[in-house]
């Protein structure tokens, strides 16, 4: 007699099935196109291959290429794919890690003697459609770890046997799909048939397990589809990203700029960036004037003993700068890897009591931190940079208040630079691994209620994602879609009971008892060097007209009207205007076509009749011709853009 388990669908009803049926089985059940598309299956919250066996009442979710777990199964199964298809062609290659990453995969790969080169990247994929048509099912299999060992001991993968060293039996298992076979926790795509289209779009190279002591291997990024026009679609939206590189950009807009010497990760502000930055930086500031934040200001070191108080050293202390030695014994220093610490011994500088909370302090503090050479990438990826970073400390019943009002300010920024798709993401810690956080369950309990109950009275679309929160506490992260789509982690918030503890900060209470303050961690920006990135990315270097470093371009038609061009320059100047004369000796089509490519707002082109009239031929960026106007009636214009860009209606 068979026995029967109750399947719960996300939609809360209950169906019985055979013990034994798997996801697939009972995609089938409900509809043949369902079935079609399922790639994974959520069976009580743990993704799963669609073909393995349910053996008990569960919860079950059918995962396809619409769910962002389906896709990563679809791409980490598209890894062991190339994977097969590298082994057919270069025989006695080694393996490293393959998983799927937001914008597909990468596999690390050992290829002894050989140098992959880009041209060989078609030969591949066409194995890989090849592979792909044979519709190879994808099997798990379970291993004991001897097996395991003698399989890669005689394969002769030392990579994989490395791997294996910090599993347990019982744990292990191996996927096979065609002729390859991988050391692999999975889950997979039923069978590679899935796969219709391929683009491998990167070589790199990548030190075994991150560490600069051990082997560069090949690393091979690609990206896979299930319809071929999907990958068209990609590959024109991959041509506007490389137009859009943050990198390019600021390099033709003379932004920013690296050097060797200096060191790598390391950004040099040119001064029309830097100009940027400061305006970036005086818009939080009056935002946050406003709202009562006091500034501050801190070290770029600190006393090795302030991050083991914090429980940053700890945490974090193997992947930081080295500790600078002063000439006293054992006395040791550390770049500044975050502002909090600093903040909380300003707090205990002196005596707190209940009527003083909240208090704001905000910097905007450079931090530093070592993030290995091959993870850098221009401003999204650095070892030094600004955090718009703020702390407010206060009372236990003000926290729900306090975030609301931090939820309020990340919203104004985002409009007043044009960030309109965006979800916040409630960070929370993962239940099951507790030991990897800090403080009671009691605090984190508290911290985490209004975290998530202030998101849902401001009305955030919000997503929550466990084992996300920082060590200390949970946190709102907003993820930001750009003008191409792409999200980027934009803004944080985060409620700590933890630092206020390590520190032992207090305040007297109306019961004339001593008390801990809760400490609310934001930032707005995250980092300037990676909040510039973005934008530059967003707006393709279009800034908004506040914040464009270089906002009009005066073009006098002959060197008659220079000193005309000097003149308006500084009224507008006294007007908050800011920008250029172009005095070259070139034709004004030549100068028009100049400033377009230079991105600058406005044209203000003058000759005679503009000098009789005392007026400007304005022309605007990706507009063209607007008239002539005089001088107050353009201030009056441009102001006015201003204005309503940064309201906060």
């Amino acid at each position: 007699m068979s026995q029967l388990i109750k399947i719960t669908l996300p939609d809360g009803s209950v169906r019985e099935y055979e013990k034994g049926t798997t996801g697939l089985q009972i995609a089938a059940s409900i509809s043949e196109g369902l079935a079609r598309n399922v790639l994974a299956a959520k069976v009580n919250s743990q993704v799963w291959d669609a073909t393995r066996a349910i053996e008990q009442d569960s919860t079950l979710q059918l995962l396809t290429w619409n769910d962002l777990e389906g896709k990563n199964t679809f791409w980490h199964s598209s890894a062991h794919l190339m994977a097969e298809a590298l082994e057919a062609l270069y025989p006695g290659i080694k393996f490293g890690i393959g998983p799927p990453i937001e914008t597909g995969f990468y596999y690390d790969v050992d290829f002894g003697d050989h140098k992959l080169e880009g041209e060989e990247l078609e030969k591949i994929e066409a194995k890989m459609i090849e592979l792909a048509k044979q519709k190879s099912e994808f099997i798990r299999k379970e291993v004991s770890k001897q097996d395991a060992i003698a399989y890669f001991q005689e394969k002769g993968d030392e990579y994989k046997l490395d791997l294996l060293e910090g599993l347990e039996d019982g744990t292990i298992t191996f996927y096979e799909q065609g002729n390859f076979t991988d050391l692999c926790r999975g889950p997979h795509i039923p069978n590679t048939g899935f796969v219709k289209a391929v683009k491998l779009t990167n070589i790199a190279g990548a030190y075994w397990r991150g560490d600069e002591k051990r082997k560069m291997l090949t690393r091979i990024y690609g990206v896979t589809f299930p319809k071929a026009q999907e990958l068209k679609d990609y590959l024109t939206l991959l041509e506007e990203a490389k137009k859009r590189d943050h990198r390019k950009i600021g390099r033709e807009l003379e932004l920013f700029t690296f050097s060797e010497k200096v060191g790598m990760g390391l950004p040099l502000w040119l001064p029309k960036g830097t100009l940027l930055r400061e305006r970036l930086v005086a818009f939080m500031k009056r935002a946050q004037d406003k709202s009562g934040y006091q500034q501050v200001t801190t070290p770029h070191i600190g006393h090795k003993v302030l991050y083991e108080t914090s429980g940053h050293y700890e945490k974090y202390g193997k992947d930081s700068f080295q500790p600078i030695m002063t000439p006293n014994e054992g006395e040791a220093f550390l770049l500044k890897p975050m502002n909090c610490p600093h903040h909380c011994e300003i707090y205990k500088h002196k005596p707190r009591s209940y009527k003083d909370l909240p208090i704001r302090y905000a910097e905007f503090g450079t931090v530093y931190r070592y993030e290995q050479s091959g993870e850098l990438h221009g401003l999204t990826r650095v070892r030094g940079f600004t955090q718009d970073d703020a702390h407010i400390f206060c009372r236990p019943d003000q926290v729900k208040e306090e975030f609301i009002k931090v939820i309020d300010l990340v919203l104004y920024v985002f409009k007043a630079l044009g960030f309109q798709d965006y979800t916040a993401q409630i960070s929370l810690r993962d239940p099951e691994k507790r030991e990897k956080y800090i403080g009671t369950d009691e605090a984190w309990e508290k911290a985490e209620s209004a975290i998530i109950e202030a998101a849902a009275e401001k009305g955030l679309e919000t997503v929550t994602e466990l084992g996300e929160a920082a060590f200390y506490g949970p946190k709102l992260d907003f993820m930001v879609k750009d003008a191409l789509g792409r999200k980027w982690q934009l803004g944080t918030i985060q409620v700590d009971y933890q630092l206020p503890d390590r520190f032992q900060l207090e305040y007297i209470g109306s019961d004339n008892q001593k008390h801990r303050p809760v400490m609310i961690h934001r930032a707005p920006f995250g980092s300037l060097e990676r909040f510039v990135a973005v934008l530059i990315e967003h707006c393709a270097g279009d800034f908004p007209l506040w914040l464009a470093p270089e906002q009009i371009n005066i073009l006098p038609i002959s060197e008659k009207y220079i000193s005309y061009a000097e003149e308006l320059k500084g009224i507008l100047e006294d007007a908050g205007i800011t920008g250029n004369i172009d005095n070259r000796d070139e034709k004004i089509g030549r100068k028009i076509r100049d400033s377009e490519v230079k991105k600058v707002p406005f044209m203000l082109i003058v000759g005679e009749k503009e000098q009789e009239e005392r007026k400007v031929a304005v022309r605007k960026h990706g507009q063209g011709d607007l008239g002539s106007l005089s001088l107050e009636e353009f201030i009056e214009y441009f102001q006015g853009i201003i204005s309503q860009s940064l309201s906060k209606e």
